[in-house]
């Protein structure tokens, strides 16, 4: 029995050894937040005053302003964010279509995905507000300036996304069609398009909808759409007609949620 013991007792472990290098790593986060914290002023105090100006400020919104001057301005506020919404998810995702095939490392020599993946990364490296800002200086205040704006946010998000799903698609669809002597772009109308479609088709209908919302942020800083005329109204103190305008911009997001989930279902 003193034999069998002595064999089975170098084979005991714990079940969840201690971790202590994960462990000295949370107390060093929860030390830097409660640093950073202090630096920033980040005090209950604060929270608790915020929490009164704002019961004041919802308070002054209510009820929405629905008078007919104002619609006026709202309805063509909104018709404009949706106008540039549609033209720059349009011309976005026509130029996403190249660049994501290029960055697609199993289609394209390495110099040129990595290239393209360059580019990608560049134009994802700005918010689309950061951008807007830049566009407004070159071509003045106005919807242009947002229309371009969100071309490059889309191009950077889209043909990262149409990238990844270009590379993750099976090899053996797009082998037996180059077995055939197909073109490279007959590689690509039987061979790629086929498997990464509906997916592009998801990725357009989901950047359509962030454009839409995005239009109302770009709009803030000179760009065009209702986020001028929301930025008017603050300016205003129009707290009442502020809140029209919110829920013009919710009503609008959710009515395009239903139709690119009807999109998305179309072409599944």
């Amino acid at each position: 029995m003193s034999v069998v013991a002595a064999s089975a007792a170098p084979l005991r472990t714990r079940a969840f050894p201690a971790q202590w290098s994960a462990r000295l790593a949370w107390v060093g986060l929860c030390l830097y937040t409660i640093y950073a914290a202090s630096l920033l002023d980040v005090t209950l105090a604060r929270f608790v005053q915020g929490i009164e100006n704002g019961a004041r400020f919802f308070d002054r919104m209510f009820p929405p302003n629905l008078a007919a001057d104002k619609l006026a301005l709202l309805s063509t506020g909104m018709l404009e964010s949706i106008q540039i919404a549609i033209l720059s998810t349009f011309f976005g995702v026509l130029l996403s279509l190249p660049l994501g095939l290029m960055a697609a490392r199993n289609l394209t020599p390495g110099w040129l995905s990595w290239s393209a993946r360059g580019l990608i990364a560049v134009l994802r490296s700005f918010h689309s507000v950061i951008v807007a800002i830049l566009f407004v200086k070159a071509v003045g205040f106005g919807a242009l300036a947002g229309i371009l704006a969100l071309i490059v946010s889309t191009m950077g998000f889209i043909s990262k996304l149409f990238a990844d799903a270009v590379e993750e698609m099976s090899m053996k669809q797009v082998e037996a069609v180059r077995a055939t002597g197909a073109s490279f772009f007959g590689v690509l109308a039987m061979g790629v398009f086929p498997q990464v479609m509906a997916r592009f088709i998801g990725f357009a209908t989901y950047q359509l909808d962030s454009n839409l919302r995005n239009s109302t942020m770009v709009g803030l800083v000179g760009g065009g759409g209702i986020g001028a005329t929301l930025f008017t109204a603050y300016q205003r103190f129009d707290y009442d007609f502020v809140l029209t305008i919110l829920l013009a911009i919710i009503a609008i997001i959710m009515a395009m949620e239903l139709v690119a989930g009807r999109l998305r279902r179309i072409f599944q």
